[in-house]
């Protein structure tokens, strides 16, 4: 009786994860989406005659139903049906399938089912061929048809396109024949030349020619990176997928640290395509970065490729270039894929090359390969870390989801600790999937403590210290020696000005070696010339100074990339206040080049742009006992900070110099430190503090007799009772302040204190003895070309003004005073005139003006984290709406601020 053949097995099935449940549930699912492909391709199930195989199922369908749908219909459903059953089952229930679909005669005797037609149908759905195919594809189905099927039903298709399918060549026991096979839910490319070939059966004798299939194990752990394989379907396919449009050798080459993941890259493109190179893929370690001392020289690499493609060794030439000759030879116009992995140089590679467009090549290596890119053509791919999504997948796949929920916190450090690393995460979970019980928390605790060593193994392959210290091996001693300073330097990054300070080289040398370093993947290069180390290669970079280079060594680059931040800094603060008394800081240590700074501009840009690399150097200073310098970095920062908002940056540097002043041994120094502590505390309302350290700064400077430090004093302790709504408190401070720096100090010190009494007056409610200082205070400001403190004054004016029902007046001193601290870069102070403007506004009953200037206060005040004064604009801005849809006047004025803004910080 004549019948289609249909046999499906699944892919694996003996695997060792697949439990017995797993078995059963599998087979279940199986025969259900078979079963459902039939019925779509119009074909009953309980029509058909099944038989059970363990791992698959054999299914004759009668020959009253059409053969086409089978074909045409159920390999696309079954693998729709499979994507719904392995979407809601585990990873071990979800299931892939070779099809194989024949025709012919079959018996039925009390055993069951007989004849050559399905014994071919099994040694078609055997065949090696159509394992790989399917081993290789991301689809979850791998079609075979047999010849006959094939030039009876496929090729008159109306709705398969024969030229996505492919021939293969079947010997499996005594079946030689040639078949087609289809990817149906990720298709070949069509190529109408593959339905030219000859479809004859193969003869027994018929060995054909040697196809090497060299590819490792696709990755087991590889996750996301779509990225990236975006980026190499682009660099590796010629325009309209056809080699024969393209005029030279396609060539990728993946570039990033150790253990980032370059092979697992290649390696999962490439069995991923492997269908486009049905010629053979051939793959090599070139050992450029490994154990080995040496690596691979390029003419071993080129004798294995000739072995590979089955070349006699009694022909092989003797010299390096006969051989590769011969290589490209026998490689020329077939479609290979050559994947040239952990490569050291482009000279190791280029014998390795193909001549002719129809090869494909995937090169790897921790370099960047210039010449490659350059006379080759080849397409570079920076790989990079992991996201946060594809770290948790990588632990989720490996460790299970159930495992990861309930440790969520603990998940997150892991992550975090490993900075998203592969090789990193890797280890760790080979360490928590072979201690299933130890609890996420304990592992992420002994990599906080431990660090790279608990990252460290003997297998050197399994170590990431080992890996990254490969890349040193192709350093220059002068090199490492930059490698491992880069580790010990201060901040998160760094750019060329301090690098070079920090090596003591020139810039030009400098410039050099970190381009090296970045060739190599352990520096990677971010925008305005920023250079970072991943937070583990750091780690090692760290680890490699204290091994490798003098104790000595080290600390002299410590001190001279302080004094490198502490003197340009330095600068940029006399930028931002030339009228600021100046502190000699001595010269900067031997070796260090300050960073030139021409103006205001560029010293605010210079000072945002290292911030955090100020604070780390003031801890570095800590850390080598540089008392002085702890001092001076927190002087240099006051002017910046108060101007940008940094407000607990700003106690946050005292603090640190406060815990040094013991080893300060001028009182007036310690005194300084006392007062600016003192400030800081008041700044973010820590009043009692605030007024016990200006207390001690008071009694030193008066213990000592030096006026200037006991008038600055009175100045900060004016603003710290003002701050608590002690007004008349604050005046007499003022005051105090006034009588000092008429007898001992400068007019600009007298200017100060002249606005500080006419705010403090004015907050008292006098408002013409306000007025009368304040004047006073802005003429001597003018005079003496201080834009700071006319700022301040004309603030307070504006202030007086409107309270007096001066309105318009009020407006141009605030406008006055915003203009003048917009040129400053005093973000701080903009922010309160900006609130301050909203108020003569409101009063002239010019509400979109009010409500322009508070909602850009509110916005900038969200942004310096000043919570308080945003919601006390918020609710302005609200009353404001109130009073415009109720056609009120003004809204209502809020309590007087507490002090002046903008000050003295001398």
């Amino acid at each position: 009786m004549h019948r289609t053949i249909v046999v499906v097995d699944v892919e694996g099935f003996g695997d060792a994860r697949r439990t017995l449940p797993h078995q059963v549930a599998t087979r279940a699912g199986l025969y259900r989406v078979v079963a459902d492909a039939l019925g779509a391709a119009g074909v009953p199930w309980e029509d058909c005659y099944h038989e059970d195989r363990g791992d698959g199922v054999v299914v004759l369908v009668p020959p009253e139903y059409a053969k086409a749908p089978l074909v045409e219909v159920l390999p696309e459903v079954l693998a729709r049906e499979l994507r719904a059953h392995n979407d809601t089952s585990p990873a071990a229930q979800r299931t892939r399938l070779r099809v194989a679909v024949h025709a012919g005669e079959v018996v039925f005797d009390r055993h069951g089912v007989t004849s050559t037609a399905v014994t071919t149908a099994f040694r078609l759905l055997d065949a090696p061929q159509v394992k790989q195919a399917l081993a290789d594809s991301p689809g979850l189905i791998a079609l075979v048809v047999s010849r006959w099927l094939f030039d009876e039903v496929v090729r008159h298709s109306a709705v398969l396109d024969p030229a996505t399918f492919r021939p293969v060549r079947v010997r499996v026991k005594e079946v030689r024949d040639t078949a087609w096979t289809a990817l149906p839910d990720s298709p070949y490319p069509a190529d109408p030349a593959v339905l030219d070939q000859p479809s004859d059966p193969v003869t027994a004798g018929d060995t054909g020619g040697a196809i090497p299939r060299q590819l490792p194990g696709a990755p087991a752990l590889f996750v996301g990176r779509e990225e990236y394989l975006a980026d190499l379907d682009r660099a590796l396919t010629p325009l309209g997928d056809d080699p024969a449009t393209a005029t030279a050798v396609v060539i990728s080459a993946i570039g990033g640290a150790g253990g980032i993941g370059k092979t697992w890259l290649a390696l999962h493109w490439a069995h991923r395509h492997s269908h486009r190179f049905p010629d053979g893929q051939m793959f090599i370690d070139l050992r450029g970065f490994s154990p080995d001392d040496q690596p691979l020289h390029s003419s071993v690499a080129v004798r294995g490729f000739l072995d590979a493609l089955g070349v006699d060794p009694s022909r092989l030439p003797t010299d390096l270039d006969a051989q590769a000759a011969l290589y490209r030879s026998l490689v020329a116009g077939k479609r290979m894929l050559i994947v040239l992995d952990n490569a050291a140089t482009a000279d190791q590679v280029a014998p390795l090359l193909p001549g002719t467009p129809t090869c494909t090549v995937l090169v790897t290596g921790r370099r960047k390969l210039a010449s490659l890119i350059d006379r080759h053509g080849a397409r570079h791919v920076q790989m990079g870390l992991l996201s946060q999504q594809e770290a948790r997948a990588l632990l989720t796949e490996r460790l299970g989801g159930e495992r990861l929920d309930t440790e969520p916190g603990a998940t997150d450090e892991l992550i975090e600790l490993c900075g998203c690393h592969p090789l990193a995460l890797a280890i760790m979970v080979r360490h928590a999937s072979t201690l299933p019980k130890v609890p996420l928390a304990e592992f992420g605790a002994e990599l906080r403590d431990l660090g790279l060593d608990m990252l460290d193994d003997d297998d050197p392959s399994a170590s990431l210290p080992a890996v990254l210290s490969w890349s040193l091996r192709h350093l220059t001693e002068q090199q490492q020696m930059v490698f491992a300073l880069l580790g010990t330097a201060p901040g998160p990054d760094i750019d060329l000005p301090a690098a070079a300070s920090l090596t003591g080289l020139p810039e030009a040398r400098t410039r050099k070696a970190l381009r090296v370093l970045e060739d190599c993947s352990l520096l990677d290069r971010h925008p305005h010339g920023r250079y970072r180390m991943h937070d583990l290669v750091r780690a090692y970079a760290t680890t490699t100074a204290h091994d490798r280079l003098p104790e000595q060594e080290r600390q002299a680059a410590l001190e001279r990339v302080v004094d490198f931040y502490l003197h340009t800094a330095h600068a940029a603060d006399q930028l931002l206040d030339p009228n600021r008394p100046q502190i000699a800081f001595g010269p900067p240590a031997p070796g260090t080049s300050p960073q030139p700074l021409p103006d205001l501009p560029s010293a605010l840009a210079w000072l945002d742009a290292h911030h955090s690399h100020l604070l780390a150097a003031q801890h570095t200073a800590a850390t080598c006992h540089r008392h002085q310098a702890v001092w001076h970095l927190a002087w240099t920062l006051t002017n910046f900070h108060q101007r940008r908002g940094h407000r607990h940056d700003e106690l946050t540097v005292w603090l640190a110099a406060v815990d040094v002043t013991a080893h300060l041994a001028d009182p007036l120094t310690r005194a300084l430190v006392h007062r600016f502590v003192g400030r800081a505390y008041a700044v973010v309302g820590r009043h009692e503090q605030a007024i016990g350290h200006l207390d001690q700064a008071l009694s030193l400077a008066r213990r000592h007799h030096e006026p200037t430090q006991q008038a600055h004093t009175h100045f900060t302790l004016a603003r710290t009772w003002g701050q608590q709504g002690d007004y008349r408190r604050a005046l007499e401070h003022a005051e105090d302040a006034l009588t000092l720096v008429r007898t001992h100090g400068t007019p600009l010190g007298e200017a100060d204190a002249l606005n500080q009494m006419g705010w403090y007056a004015a907050c008292l409610g006098h408002y013409d003895t306000a007025r009368e200082h304040c004047q006073a205070a802005l003429t001597l400001h003018r005079r003496h070309y201080n834009p700071v403190g006319e700022a301040a004054t004309q603030d307070s004016l504006g202030y007086i003004a409107h309270h007096t029902g001066r309105h318009r007046e009020a407006i141009h001193h605030y406008r006055q005073a915003l203009t003048l601290r917009r040129t400053l870069g005093n973000t701080t102070q903009t922010t309160d005139t900006l609130d301050n403007l909203g108020h003569p506004h409101a009063a002239l009953g010019q509400h979109q003006q009010a409500r322009s200037a508070w909602q850009e206060a509110l916005t900038l005040y969200r942004k310096q984290g000043r919570d308080t004064d945003a919601r006390r604009v918020q609710q302005q801005l609200d009353d404001l709406d109130a009073a415009t849809n109720h056609h009120h006047g003004a809204t209502t004025d809020p309590p007087p601020p507490a002090t002046p803004t903008g000050n003295n910080h001398r």
